[in-house]
């Protein structure tokens, strides 16, 4: 069938990228589901820094592409094999295919799947290949398994949650990546207790879901810091207690000055190496630190083994906020639908998939926090 998506061609072009325009909108051709494979509307698709890192060339993916992997829509028709999914479901999609058969996955940490973790670096889908092609004829990558940015997609079953059909899509869509990751690092990675402190840096719609998982999770303090004086003011906005500007000389003595000595748990999500060395700083003896931040895989993170050591401090990445999809998209959607986690308040622009690329320079600057893309 043909549909419309917006394709990567190559990673890399000058801001603003209103003007330079990375990203491709024309017909392209979607083949029809194979087996465990499911043909799905897109309703909504959040565009996320994950997009971005690839559209900036932070990280490599292989080209062409189409980009995309927070979303929500409508199932129309399943493959072979697929008994548990009929036309008309909803569906939110998780950003790693879980083959279910694996170490990883038989050990509840689907996250790490290693098909899935392979099919993304490919970009293709967990049963192979892909399922795109352009006008040339020249085969088009999927990205995370998903693609959103298009008004179809095919997917394999295990990149699919089914969720209550009386959520809005653009709510559910936020399921799918900001609330997975930023709620999943605090109540999966971090495993927040009752009473605890923590601190959140980075306050983009990861940070700022993180910063709604914690309320939610009991947190006695809540400190949330970013560079942005729109996002700190965001974040008090959302019910954090304390809001601090990581460029500060003293922050970090800020942040000890609020918490007797350090936070319990510290929190990154800007990608930048002086935002992590903030966040570990910040953190109390036998405190721990969690990042979901991707920066470029050329930059590292130094500490002293000794500290580490000595004051018995945890340093622990996230991905897919250590989730089980199946589990935590429901779990985590019965938490907004009871007033406990108001994700709703994460969206700032609703836009065209014509208007991806302004979306994305927004993005790029700062100046949003959840943008998504509607689709009628």
């Amino acid at each position: 069938m043909k549909i419309k998506a917006a394709v990567l061609y190559e990673t890399g072009k000058p801001r603003p990228y209103d003007e330079s325009h990375p990203l491709q909108i024309e017909a392209v051709d979607l083949s029809a589901p194979g087996y465990n494979e499911v043909l799905v509307k897109i309703h909504a698709a959040g565009l996320c820094h994950s997009d971005l890192s690839v559209i900036d060339g932070s990280r490599a993916r292989p080209l062409p592409m189409v980009l995309g992997h927070e979303a929500s829509g409508e199932v129309m028709e399943c493959g072979a094999g697929v008994s548990d999914l009929k036309q008309g479901d909803h569906v939110v999609f998780s950003f790693v295919p879980t083959c279910g058969h694996c170490m990883p996955c038989i050990t509840g940490r689907p996250a790490l799947c290693e098909p899935g973790a392979a099919a993304n670096i490919k970009g293709a889908l967990l049963s192979g290949g892909t399922r795109l092609t352009n006008k040339n004829l020249h085969h088009l990558h999927h990205h995370l398994g998903v693609s959103a940015f298009a008004e179809y997609v095919i997917a394999s079953r295990r990149s699919l949650v089914k969720v209550d059909a009386a959520l809005p899509y653009e709510i559910s869509a936020l399921f799918g990546c900001a609330v997975l990751t930023g709620v999943g690092a605090v109540i999966n990675t971090a495993r927040l207790t009752a009473g605890q402190t923590v601190l959140i840096t980075g306050l983009g719609g990861v940070g700022l879901a993180a910063v709604l998982g914690a309320l939610s999770g009991g947190a006695a303090t809540v400190i949330a810091a970013d560079i942005n004086p729109q996002k700190r003011a965001m974040a008090l906005q959302l019910g954090a207690h304390h809001v601090i500007d990581p460029a500060d000389s003293n922050a970090v003595q800020q942040v000890k000055n609020l918490t007797g000595g350090g936070v319990d748990i510290a929190l990154e999500f800007a990608g930048v190496i002086k935002a992590l060395e903030f966040a570990y700083a910040a953190t109390k003896r036998g405190g721990l630190t969690v990042t979901a931040g991707l920066p470029h895989p050329s930059k590292t993170f130094s500490l002293s083994p000794a500290v580490l050591v000595a004051e018995e401090r945890t340093l622990k990445g996230s991905y897919l906020g250590s989730c089980i999809p199946s589990r935590d998209i429901p779990a985590f959607i019965s938490l907004y639908q009871t007033g406990r986690l108001p994700v709703n308040k994460l969206l700032s622009h609703a836009i065209a998939l014509e208007q991806i690329n302004e979306g994305f320079e927004r993005l790029a600057k700062g100046d949003v926090l959840r943008q998504i893309v509607s689709f009628a």
